[in-house]
């Protein structure tokens, strides 16, 4: 430091341990042999972000899920007490048989995961060619590229663990509201008067 500085060891070491001060012109000589802006200089170190801690949990229990029932499947909204979460695990029944049957293809923000409980499920994607899953495969998507989940030809009801995932602090509402301006209100219903989910 004294070498670059051009300063004393001497003088540094007495600055160091506040028994002396360096006047402006010191103070500019050494800004510009270290090329630094001199409020650099007398700037305090930026402190450490604390940790945030919301020591948040919920048990997630199917007789306790938002139920969403639509014509193309039944939402079981889990851990439903827990608000403006960024990640929304649901477990999904699903019932249509085609795309379309389906109908257009779903987009919404963020990512989702995929976990298939019962299969087989038929995977339908704006950009993929569809891809048929068994129980215990997996398939991970972004959730703004078109998506619908059927039933293949020759299978019944599927089973599926999905997770959404998004920075939108109010995804779940966001899903909930999915289009639906497009579900009759008498096809689309909620479990004890909670809300309709739109299709999917």
């Amino acid at each position: 430091m004294s070498e670059r500085a051009g300063i004393p060891l001497s003088t540094l070491a007495k600055v160091e341990h506040d028994r002396l001060t360096l006047t402006y012109d010191k103070l500019m000589q050494l800004s510009q042999r270290l090329n630094l802006r001199m409020s650099d200089l007398f700037s305090e170190p930026d402190s450490a972000p604390e940790a945030s801690f919301t020591a948040r949990r919920s048990i997630g229990r199917l007789d306790d899920a938002l139920r969403v029932n639509t014509p193309n499947y039944d939402y079981y909204y889990m851990c439903p007490e827990l608000r403006r979460k960024r990640m929304v695990p649901t477990v999904t029944r699903i019932r249509a048989r085609s795309v379309e049957e389906f109908g257009e293809l779903v987009h919404h923000p963020g990512e989702e995961y995929i976990y298939v409980l019962k299969g087989p499920v038929e995977i339908h994607t704006e950009f993929y060619e569809p891809v048929v899953l068994q129980a215990g495969e997996s398939i991970y998507i972004d959730s703004t590229m078109g998506h619908a989940y059927v039933v293949p030809e020759g299978g019944e009801e599927a089973l599926v663990l999905g997770i959404c995932s998004s920075a939108d602090d109010d995804l779940m509402e966001s899903l909930i509201t999915l289009h639906s301006d497009d579900v009759p209100p008498a096809k689309s219903r909620a479990t004890s008067g909670r809300r309709t989910h739109p299709k999917r």
